[in-house]
């Protein structure tokens, strides 16, 4: 009777923050755009859509909309086709990498790997799939691949030597029609493996191939929500938002025109600022990379873009900035000024005294500019900012550090280099001359970002992996050494290797235990710990849920632990097992969930809103110690056993903190129900 009535009043303590953390310890989550619908086919009582690549249903008998991806079946992402066989009563889904699935209407899925994984020496492209009986034919780049869906086996793979557009059976006859080489068929009852019992039967005819219209309909009814599109370039959590930008040139994907885009999450809500303005600026609306949040009303923002600055009040834009009505200037190529189609702004910020500060790429004079609260803008540009008379032209990543200074980097092969800049004292820093320790040269041809750690260090990510700029250095302008950190073997011998070096690092972020979250530009993401020594985790795609090994931007929800993944796939969260430390827990900042531990639950309990590096002890109420161990940040996770590796008993245990200073208390309490 107890523990029932501590359960009814836990469940209301905690029923508010159980809402913002998005799945347990190690969950992954997968935050995917549906909004551009691609295919709809109808299978059963359910209608499947294929929209910006990704897939979801909907289920005529109990109206419910479904979403799928890695994390709940499905064995890829990028989806290029999808179709219901009747047959076989499944839907195949054909992803851009080749590989199959097969889904029945139950949503059980099957992966038919085969042609993934078969190396050829042939254009491997998917270009169409066409249903007949159990069967579905995939058109390729080389001829045709017959796949039984009823076996969930391939069968047959017919090369013609040429590539497939679409193909159809017709009476005794197969048929491959081709944009290049026409119209070709044979007989069903032939050796369709050799080309000769193909013939040419007459040019090839363009299908109509659009979706039912009343599918369609009924489609764009429906809303399973997620952002507006998976251009993730930029991301930065405050506010208990995470804001994220899709313009910008996308190194990875090589595009220089992705239309301008701000999307802002809110726990599972997604707000869109608004990006259809052309006709009243009388400019595209391209390459947003850089926003910043007014600290006096998070609902005024600014964005930059490659056609100028962009004020937003309640995603709404009132104002817009180029050489004409500001001291913002067009960038130079060969000499020549480009005009206002690039005012390129990829760096903002806001420091602690209201005024925000803009970085104004490649121009003939203006770099550094201030925005005055009121509007006013001001010259503060540096000679350090330029090359041969042109400013520079990667510089980006503007952010406040812990000292008030403004640091950036210049993410370009032309001089790159990490600044800080003290906006009280206008005095620039310049970082460009990447020595280490030892004393040896690292060359880099960029730098992608930087972070600032739990020791205000600063890390920067190269094009040779991560580098330090310890506090030590940071006024040595004359002689400032980067520190590679040299991590042991621990083989017997003296030797050490450098930390991630050779890696792209194009994103960093440092979680509330100091750890440090390292993306990278294909080899995925690494985590770090405090004390840089151990790698904990090395997240890819085929070892986890990592959308892509392609990493744009990490950030974290220092509340809950989530981390953020920008890739050039979409955006994805894994809910880390670190937070913020606070400085004196308490009952609005200190929890646990699950809280009650139900029956059957065999996941780990979480306590967060400790203090930083806090000794913590799991006790019974007569104070037996079941368990016991150190806060990550302000994060303790248990995994409900005692000391003996055993499931603890029903019963209240007390969550007791002990802080650097050694002042203790308990700071919580969790229920468990056996």
């Amino acid at each position: 009777m107890t523990i029932k009535r501590y359960f009814l009043s836990l469940f209301l303590l905690v029923s508010v923050v159980a809402s913002a953390v998005a799945g347990g310890i190690g969950t992954w989550k997968n935050y995917l755009s549906y909004s551009n619908i691609q295919w709809v086919e109808q299978g059963g009582n359910k209608l499947y859509v294929l929209a910006s690549n990704s897939l979801y249903s909907y289920n005529r008998n109990d109206q419910s909309i479904r979403t799928y991806d890695k994390i709940n079946g499905l064995s890829g992402m990028d989806i290029k086709f999808i179709g219901w066989n009747r047959t076989a009563r499944r839907l195949v889904i054909v992803y851009s990498d080749y590989n199959i699935d097969l889904m029945d209407d139950k949503g059980n899925v099957t992966n038919v790997p085969d042609y993934y994984l078969k190396t050829l020496a042939v254009d491997k492209t998917v270009n169409g799939i066409d249903m007949s009986g159990a069967y579905c034919y995939l058109s390729t780049g080389f001829g045709l691949v017959k796949l039984n869906v009823s076996k969930a086996e391939i069968t047959d793979s017919y090369n013609l030597a040429f590539p497939v557009n679409y193909s159809y059976i017709e009476g005794n006859y197969i048929y491959a029609a081709s944009q290049n080489n026409g119209l070709y068929r044979a007989l069903l009852t032939a050796n369709l493996l050799d080309r000769s019992n193909w013939t040419q039967v007459g040019n090839y005819v363009a299908r109509s191939h659009t979706m039912d219209a009343d599918l369609l309909a009924q489609a764009k009814r429906l809303s399973p929500g997620g952002p507006k599109r998976n251009t993730f370039i930029w991301t930065d959590f405050r506010n208990n938002r995470l804001y994220t930008t899709g313009g910008y040139y996308d190194p990875i994907a090589d595009n220089w025109e992705n239309p301008g885009i701000v999307q802002v999450l809110q726990g599972d809500d997604w707000d869109f600022f608004e990006d259809d303005f052309s006709a009243r600026t009388g400019y595209a609306y391209l390459g947003t990379k850089a926003v910043a949040v007014d600290p006096r009303n998070s609902n005024h923002v600014f964005v930059g873009a490659r056609t100028g600055l962009y004020e937003f009040l309640s995603g709404k834009m009132v104002a817009f900035y180029n050489k004409d009505n500001s001291i913002l200037q067009s960038a130079m190529d060969d000499g020549r000024e480009l005009g206002n189609d690039y005012v390129l702004v990829n760096g903002l910020a806001y420091d602690r005294e209201g005024n925000l500060w803009v970085l104004n790429n490649q121009t003939k004079k203006e770099n550094l500019i201030r925005m005055s609260k009121d509007g006013q803008m001001t010259s503060f540009s540096k000679a350090e900012l330029m090359k041969d008379g042109v400013g520079l032209s990667g510089l980006s990543q503007m952010r406040l550090d812990s000292r008030n200074l403004l640091w950036f980097c210049n993410d370009h092969w032309i001089q790159p280099g990490l600044f800080s800049y003290d906006p009280k004292n206008d005095k620039l820093n310049a970082y460009t001359r990447f020595i280490n320790d030892d004393g040896s040269n690292v060359d880099i041809t960029a730098v992608h970002c930087w972070a600032e750690d739990l020791d205000n260090n600063i890390w920067i990510g190269t094009t040779a992996g991560p580098l330090l700029l310890q506090r030590s250095q940071m006024n040595k302008q004359d002689s400032y050494r980067f520190v590679q950190v040299k991590v042991p073997r621990n083989d017997g011998t003296n030797l050490a290797d450098y930390l991630l070096a050779g890696l792209e690092i194009t994103a960093i972020a440092v979680d509330g235990g100091g750890r440090k979250w390292f993306g990278t530009k294909g080899n995925g993401v690494y985590l770090i710990s405090a004390d840089n020594m151990m790698q904990l985790q090395h997240f890819i795609t085929t070892n986890s849920n990592l959308l892509s090994n392609n990493i744009q931007s990490v950030s974290i929800n220092h509340a809950t632990g989530e981390v953020f993944f920008a890739t050039d796939k979409g955006l994805c969260s894994y809910m880390s097992d670190a937070t913020k430390a606070v400085d004196s827990p308490d009952d609005n900042s200190t929890y646990a969930y699950p809280n009650p531990v139900k029956p059957g639950y065999t996941g780990p309990v979480t306590i967060v809103g400790l203090s930083l590096n806090a000794d913590v002890k799991i006790v019974t109420t007569n104070g037996v110690l079941v368990a016991e161990g150190t806060s990550n940040g302000g994060t303790f996770v248990w995994d409900g056993k005692d000391k003996n590796g055993k499931r603890v008993a029903s019963g209240v245990y007390m969550v007791q903190s002990a802080d650097e200073n050694g002042d203790n208390g308990t700071v919580c309490k969790v229920a468990v129900v056996n």
